[in-house]
């Protein structure tokens, strides 16, 4: 059954994780991913390991499934009057080149929608394509401390903490995924085409949301509680007797229900605000109690009292579950060089028209001459751009 972006073209000159998520999450939806590769050496992940799978990098794995790969030499006119040519037939073109970069090479928007005036053209940038920062560089660390999520990341009097995964990055592709398929959504009603500027820097100001406003109203910082919420008592991480439990009592109901089974009065701590506090003597209270039984135990007890609660996993833990296993978000596939190998589920189910896993990550280059054929190249001229180095293909096809 096709997924709901069947039929749509996107030219994706991205590369390293913020581009190729987003493209990812398109062509997860049925979306025809061409992925333009440098012709040495392809997309920075490709060499980030180890771990490895066979010859493949893990990290370039996780995010480039269902996509056809060309190793294309942008340096090159050839190069560039291939990927203009790519452009011209598709519905949507992604870069996350430095800004002003895609235009020095002739593959900006201006140049673009010229031959294709409903081209959806989306640009990812750390800081957007105006503004002071414009031309800083931007790796995920370095945005998630700007943009103020490391700032309230961690422990009170503890160095600032990354949170694990690459949010920035991550958050920044699911944005320009969202913004992609909003244009498309409007070219079909009204036509026309756009141009989308998605910096990092602002998808993750906007990621601070209850955070900021704590700000807006209170003028005061916002305090570092490691797991804990800084207006809900309690609701952070609790040790156990073999690991760490999640408990949280979003209402005065839920902590009605949870202040006897580990040993408190709630009476003493009627309210929210109550709880907030005097948040020390909650959670110590909480945590003398919670360390006395093993995670597994205290998970049963809470989930027959209706209070709120979830194990903290390992990456192990996770795909043990049988939940995870049920929702399908741990697949199996069989890749081109190094036979099946494991991958994560799509994360979004559409009833009608759901999305799959149709291809594996691709090799590199592993799909120019049949790109190049849909272009209208005829074997000898491929032949020909393959010899000069304007192209390359997989040496394992």
């Amino acid at each position: 059954m096709a997924g709901p972006l069947e039929g749509v073209k996107v030219l994706d000159l991205s590369r390293v994780l913020t581009g190729p998520y987003c493209s990812m999450m398109l062509g997860d939806l049925g979306a025809d991913i061409i992925k333009v590769e440098r012709i040495d050496g392809g997309d920075d992940t490709r060499g980030w390991g180890p771990p490895w799978v066979g010859e493949e990098s893990h990290y370039f794995l996780s995010i480039n499934r269902n996509k056809r790969s060309i190793a294309l030499d942008l340096k090159s006119e050839e190069g560039r009057e291939i990927a203009r040519d790519l452009a011209a037939s598709a519905d949507v073109v992604l870069e996350n080149f430095r800004p002003g970069t895609a235009e020095r090479l002739g593959l900006g928007y201006e140049d673009l929608s010229a031959r294709n005036p409903s081209l959806i053209y989306c640009s990812i940038s750390g800081f957007g394509q105006d503004g002071p920062h414009r031309d800083r560089a931007a790796y995920d660390l370095i945005i998630q401390g700007m943009g103020g999520l490391m700032g309230v990341t961690g422990a009170e009097g503890s160095e600032p903490i990354r949170v694990g995964v690459a949010v920035a990055d991550i958050g920044a592709g699911m944005y320009a995924a969202y913004a992609i398929t909003s244009a498309l959504f409007r070219r079909e009603r009204a036509g026309g085409g756009e141009y989308i500027d998605v910096s990092m820097m602002d998808v993750q100001v906007s990621w601070m949301t209850y955070m900021a406003h704590y700000f807006f109203a209170s003028g005061e910082l916002p305090p570092r509680r490691a797991s804990a919420h800084p207006s809900i008592v309690p609701y952070q991480a609790f040790p156990t007797a073999d690991g760490w439990i999640n408990i949280t009592a979003g209402n005065d109901r839920l902590w009605y229900r949870l202040a006897p089974l580990v040993d408190m009065d709630p009476d003493a701590y009627p309210t929210n605000a109550d709880r907030v506090e005097n948040r020390e003597a909650v959670v110590e209270g909480i945590s003398a109690a919670t360390r006395k039984k093993e995670r597994d135990a205290w998970l049963a007890i809470f989930e027959e009292a209706g209070v709120p609660s979830g194990p903290v996993y390992t990456m192990r833990d996770l795909f043990e579950d049988p939940h995870v296993t049920h929702r399908q978000m741990h697949r199996r596939v069989q890749h081109p060089g190094e036979g099946e190998i494991s991958v994560l589920g799509v994360p979004v189910k559409f009833r009608e028209t759901p999305g799959d896993i149709r291809e594996a990550p691709p090799l590199l280059g592993g799909h120019t001459r049949e790109i190049l054929a849909e272009l209208g190249r005829d074997p000898e001229t491929i032949a020909a751009l393959l010899e000069a180095g304007v192209v390359a293909e997989s040496r394992r096809a």
